[in-house]
């Protein structure tokens, strides 16, 4: 029998041996995830607060992607480096220390920038929590099986943010919905330090860190994120709106250029030229906008359409969340039937007929978007699963870090996406002032107007994106060779 906590060197014989690392990871990845939403059921609550208006409420959410997305890359890349649990405990201890912080915020700003903080202390925790299990288990089986444990995990973290938080701000101010966060990363730093095995010298890189990459990497969704807030600032032929979209084609034309001439790129650009690697990352992209406007859309639709508490907000999500965890045998059949291309188009058709629902059905009352809710979470599951596992697979053996950090980078750049273009319609179609109390008869119909174009537009991008991405995918059954996912 094997002690539970392994030398160096040592791996576990089954998922239940390995419970204590298993689980600070899975801890770990939680939180990182529903740090990603807990503040969006609070936005009107801070919005009333701190005197903000929409604009800074999308940035709110907008910066910890940003920060988050936009370093994934460099965390993975230190992480091959330094060492992948050292990297992963620093991140922790920080991601804590920083929640703490947030009982000294006193402006919109102040919080938008302890965000960004927030969001680049998780960019060293996502991409090597998941990398780290691999470290745990010799066998294939027993990999994929933790990978998609996992994977229910970060993802129900995700959705389950606004009904946590909801359900805390029946009781609590909006400043420990971040509080809370600190004991949460102590236990799973605890965790990680007890039962993952120490970093060896042999599976490390001694390659140059590639900082050059990185700060353009982030100038480049920086930019382009902030130019969809401008052009409703300042206006869309403004010197700033063109400047920003202008700097934001300039550093992506240097990213690429420079990454395919360095000697140690941080994203191997060769990499995409495999069909499987592409397409799931673009899949990605697709799925998360499409979750992310999704979510951050419905939490204004709720509250002030609606004027629902936030608790009752975020127990509407309750579909989304039911319907993650039971569309696993789903996903796991149209895999097995289709294979990933035909079962990840599937779930590309589900994603944008789930936006097309909610285009009418966003003035036809709950049970409508509850309807389009599940679809749209069968279609993610679906979606998000496949393209995980067949970019895992798909990646060399000794480059796992940097396969699950382009994995959760396109997811985040994804979710920036969607939160951009939904803060960016409505602001631009309804207004960029958010009203104190109960909102007029014409503003609500001006709002579900707003709505109405908004999940149009968004059905289309999703359905060329994901759709797109996941006609790049080979007909593998995966499910049948790991059938433990």
């Amino acid at each position: 029998m094997t002690t539970t906590t392994p030398t160096p060197s040592h791996t576990y014989p089954s998922l239940r041996a390995a419970w204590i690392p298993l689980a600070a990871l899975c801890l770990a990845f939680f939180v990182e995830m529903v740090d990603n939403t807990l503040l969006t059921i609070a936005l009107p609550t801070i919005g009333r607060d701190l005197g903000s208006g929409t604009t800074a409420l999308q940035w709110v959410t907008g910066a910890y992607s940003l920060t988050f997305g936009g370093l994934l890359l460099t965390a993975g890349s230190m992480a091959d480096r330094l060492g992948r649990r050292r990297v992963l405990l620093v991140g922790l201890a920080v991601f804590g220390a920083l929640s703490l912080c947030v009982i000294l915020v006193t402006s919109a700003g102040e919080l938008i920038a302890l965000r960004a903080a927030l969001g680049l202390a998780a960019a060293a925790m996502a991409p090597i929590t998941n990398s780290l299990v691999f470290r745990l288990f010799d066998e294939q089986a027993l990999r994929m099986r933790a990978i998609t444990v996992m994977m229910v995990v970060g993802m129900s973290g995700f959705v389950l943010g606004p009904v946590l938080g909801g359900t805390a701000l029946a009781h609590v101010r909006w400043e420990w919905l971040l509080v809370v966060n600190a004991p949460i990363a102590l236990i799973a730093w605890i965790g990680v330090r007890l039962g993952v095995p120490a970093d060896r010298s042999e599976d490390l890189t001694d390659d140059v860190l590639d900082l050059p990459g990185a700060v353009l990497s982030i100038v480049t969704i920086g930019l382009a994120c902030y130019s969809l807030t401008s052009g409703v600032e300042h206006g869309w032929l403004s010197a700033i709106t063109l400047s920003s979209i202008l700097g934001a084609v300039a550093a992506g034309i240097a990213f690429v250029r420079y990454e395919r001439r360095t000697a140690s790129p941080m994203l191997d650009l060769g990499l995409f030229s495999n069909g499987t690697v592409r397409g799931a990352a673009i899949a990605q992209i697709g799925t998360s906008i499409a979750m992310a406007s999704v979510m951050f859309g419905l939490i204004f639709h709720f509250q002030y359409a609606y004027g629902w508490t936030p608790m009752r907000a975020g127990l509407a999500n309750l579909p989304i969340i039911i319907t993650m965890i039971a569309a696993s045998p789903v996903s796991e059949w149209l895999a097995k039937r289709f294979g990933h291309r035909i079962a990840c188009l599937i779930g590309a058709a589900c994603l944008a007929g789930s936006l097309a629902g909610l285009s009418w059905g966003v003035d036809h009352g709950y049970a409508a978007i509850a309807v389009s809710m599940v679809v749209m979470t069968v279609g993610l599951r679906t979606v998000m699963t496949i393209c995980a596992v067949a970019l895992v697979d798909a990646m060399p053996s000794n480059r796992t870090s940097i396969g699950t950090a382009l994995n959760d980078t396109a997811q985040e750049i994804g979710t920036s996406v969607g939160t951009a273009v939904v803060g960016t319609l409505i602001a631009a179609l309804v207004t960029t002032t958010l009203p104190a109390g109960t909102w007029s008869s014409s503003l609500v119909a001006s709002f579900f107007h707003g709505e109405r174009i908004t999940y149009a537009v968004l059905a289309v991008v999703v359905a060329l994106v994901a759709g797109g991405g996941a006609l790049s995918l080979t007909n593998s059954h995966a499910v049948e060779e790991h059938p433990s996912e």
